[in-house]
């Protein structure tokens, strides 16, 4: 399908056979079981969403009622899960979906594909860093090193002490500037991560989760759970139906439509769902280690839908003794479980919690910009991007220019950038991305019949378009608000411009060139964790 011309060129698919040639030299071991699968999506799941995240949902949006938004983006997660699942299984390939997408629907696709992901990884680990700030300010602070409040958040944000007052404003989020600096020398110099060190970081984090729960469980004040999903702010009109099906309806309305005059409600569940989205990103992580699985068919659905049930009930429970803890209204920080910790009175406690925080979220932004790193170096070589991007250093390994920039885009995300717009803009890319991906295994069912897929997605195709939906419906929640949804839409439109400008110019697909070349040095086991 080489050289072809006019709006034909955006159809241009690579051949499964010709990825795979590609990234032959990239494909490993099929040493992993179901309980490894399990395992590995737990270390993937766990990360910002649940230590930073949680509390600005249910402060803003959802109330005590974030333990429903948690059950409703875990069974999103769980059908996009399984098409992810299909298509490792079918095309098991390096490059994430960007690679799915190009041997199904085309370049075009693609090379939005490529925008959403960069969204999903950059951001995400700007998102991270702001996090991770949060918790190693509120370590600082036990220990006496106080920082001053402007330098630790992004312009004009409020920062807030334990109480909820307003103790200044940012001017930039300098710790979160620096630790993303750092990782990206890491990143440059190719360090290399041992699977016993990424063990005990998986351990230490799951240890602080579980160990938040029992512990905090003692100082759960049940009357902060109540009522379960806060009244709507303002009020409806006297005389409107109150009934749970019309609030359904009239919140699906308003994601519909943009309205973003009512607060918490069942509303703010949905908005809230969305929000803590972040939360099970990298669940995508477990799917396509379908390579890496003995028997995809069978292992691959365990090990996914094993994963999503124990981090969603872990989420749960974490959420309940969060809010429980702190009344729901104070949980607009950086750092939630620090303060539920702080407000327990236990030092002890409250210093490992942020040790395991800040040790985690560390492992998170390594991987995440990593992730955004080979995603360019692929198009790169693709011809989609400069070539520059895919310059490999001589003595590292590493595609280093590719990562220098990356990072300097993530530190200035990460600086300047409040944790609000980073994590929205983060799950905006990622939901469209995910809608994409429910939408291409329909799209091979029907274009590829005869394809090999050792595991199919069940109950096909209420599982691809439900997932599509609901992606959909949260999106457009995200979506609702102004800076986020013009921010996504010119995004989009310029990426698209610099497709038609360069990318379809220079496509080696397109010119009818083979892609050839070794990968840069990879990660030694590298860390399988999310965010």
């Amino acid at each position: 399908m080489a050289n072809a011309s006019g709006v034909g060129r955006i159809f241009l698919r690579k051949s499964v056979g010709q990825i795979q040639a590609e990234h032959e030299h990239g494909e490993l071991k099929r040493s992993l079981g179901a309980l490894n699968l399990v395992l590995l999506g737990i270390g993937c799941i766990i990360g910002t969403g649940i230590f930073v995240l949680t509390g600005r949902a249910a402060a803003q949006f959802a109330g005590p009622g974030i333990m429903i938004s948690f059950v409703i983006t875990g069974t999103l997660c769980a059908f996009v899960a399984l098409c992810y699942a299909e298509l490792a299984s079918a095309l098991p390939v390096s490059g994430s979906a960007y690679s799915y997408t190009y041997a199904s629907m085309g370049e075009g696709a693609a090379w939005v594909m490529g925008l959403l992901l960069l969204l999903e990884y950059g951001l995400a680990a700007s998102t991270v860093s702001v996090g991770w700030s949060g918790y190693f300010v509120s370590l600082m602070k036990d220990i006496g090193v106080l920082i001053p409040p402007q330098f630790t958040a992004a312009p004009g944000v409020a920062v807030k002490d334990a109480t909820g007052a307003v103790i200044g404003t940012g001017v930039m989020n300098l710790p979160a500037i620096v630790i993303i600096g750092l990782v990206t020398l890491l990143l440059v110099r190719g360090v290399t991560e041992s699977a016993t060190v990424n063990n005990i970081i998986v351990a230490i984090k799951l240890t602080v989760v579980i160990a938040f729960i029992v512990i905090g469980i003692k100082y759960v004040h049940p009357a902060n759970w109540a009522p379960l999903v806060p009244a709507e702010i303002p009020a409806r009109p006297p005389g409107a139906n109150m009934d749970m099906l019309h609030q359904i309806g009239r919140a699906l309305g308003a994601v519909v439509t943009g309205d973003t005059s009512h607060k918490y409600g069942i509303g703010g569940v949905i908005h809230g769902a969305a929000v803590i989205f972040f939360a099970y990103l990298g669940f995508e992580a477990v799917s396509t280690a379908g390579a890496e699985s003995r028997n995809p068919g069978k292992d691959m659905p365990i090990g996914i839908l094993g994963a999503l049930v124990i981090c969603t009930i872990l989420y749960i429970l974490t959420s309940a003794v969060l809010v429980g803890i702190v009344p729901y209204n104070l949980l607009d920080v950086p750092a939630p479980i620090a303060l539920a910790t702080d407000m327990m009175g236990l030092k002890w406690f409250s210093v490992l919690v942020k040790i395991g925080a800040i040790a985690g979220l560390s492992s998170v932004m390594l991987v995440l910009l990593y992730g955004q790193t080979r995603i360019f170096y692929t198009m790169s070589r693709d011809g989609l991007l400069p070539s520059v991007l895919a310059t490999v250093h001589k003595k590292f390994f590493t595609p280093w220019i590719n990562t220098i920039i990356v990072g300097i885009a993530a530190m200035g995300a990460a600086g300047f950038l409040s944790l609000d717009a980073l994590s929205d803009l983060s799950n905006v890319g990622s939901l469209a991305a995910f809608t994409l991906v429910c939408i291409t295994v329909i799209y091979l069912r029907v274009s590829e019949p005869g394809l090999t897929r050792p595991f199919r997605t069940p109950l096909y195709p209420a599982v691809p378009i439900l997932g599509a939906i609901m992606c959909l419906v949260l999106l457009m929640s995200l979506m609702s608000t102004p800076a986020t949804r013009n921010f996504f839409l010119g995004y989009l439109l310029v990426g698209i411009v610099v497709y038609f400008a360069y990318g379809i110019r220079t496509s080696k697909l397109g010119r009818g060139i083979v892609v050839k070349g070794h990968e840069p040095e990879p990660f030694v086991d590298l860390p399988k964790d999310g965010v």
